[in-house]
């Protein structure tokens, strides 16, 4: 290919397709942030539930962590965005039998890349929650502090930093997986890089760009997980 093409190609406006691509970046970046709230919330909660003295919680959380560790991603994104209107359109047309259910691609890949990140990050939480000595506990209960005063100001900040290199793992491998939710429709890297491969036939070429934006946002998530890692290990050499 002339490298004039390529420029041509990798330009802005009508005739390149770098908007196309720098568009389709943010969107992962935006389905990347606010699925990561959403699964660090459930999974905490989760492995709250996998060391509650109650055996229907364990057996509840743990059913959750196998269903949705087990099931391959692109298999839960399908039951979710094609089978979740169906049921609940049955359900509404109970109500009013001319009603439509969509679901938005953007939402449903959201809703299902938190319950899979939800499903490690518990496992995370939960091996951090077992390397705090039960002491820790003890202690606060000893001050006179309740239990969700103990666990927020005792055991969840030594609980993040034990936590959180796992918890980085989680996060670049919930950055890929947005890619999968090209397949239901969502106009992120991988949907617009494959688009410009099909109009253009040069497919390497925008594979291997939508790969430099992966790789990118790796680095940069590395950078930005290091600092918070020494930022949480200051807080916790001031205590």
């Amino acid at each position: 290919m002339p490298a004039q093409s390529i420029w041509t190609l990798l330009s802005w406006g009508p005739e390149g397709w770098l908007d196309d691509i720098a568009y389709g970046a943010l969107i992962t970046v935006a389905l990347a942030l606010a699925t990561l709230p959403i699964g660090l919330a459930i999974g905490f909660f989760i492995a709250l539930a996998k060391q509650s003295e109650e055996p229907s919680l364990r057996l509840a959380a743990n059913i959750y962590t196998t269903v949705f560790r087990g099931l391959p991603e692109l298999v839960t994104l399908f039951l979710f965005f094609f089978g979740m209107p169906i049921l609940l359109q049955h359900l509404v047309r109970h109500f009013r039998p001319d009603a439509t259910i969509d679901v938005n691609s953007f939402v449903a890949g959201m809703i299902v890349l938190a319950l899979i990140f939800s499903s490690y990050a518990s496992e995370v939480f939960l091996s951090a929650f077992r390397a705090i000595p039960k002491g820790q506990y003890e202690g606060g209960y000893a001050i006179g502090l309740s239990n969700w005063l103990t666990m927020r100001k005792v055991i969840v900040p030594q609980l993040l930093r034990i936590a959180f290199p796992g918890l980085e793992n989680c996060w670049l491998s919930l950055l890929k997986d947005t890619s999968l939710v090209s397949v239901v429709g969502l106009a992120e890297t991988l949907r617009n890089a494959s688009i410009a491969a099909r109009v253009t036939k040069h497919a390497f070429l925008f594979f291997g760009v939508a790969s430099l934006v992966f790789l990118g946002l790796a680095v940069m998530s590395s950078f930005a997980t290091s600092a918070i890692l020494r930022s949480l290990g200051r807080r916790e050499a001031q205590r």
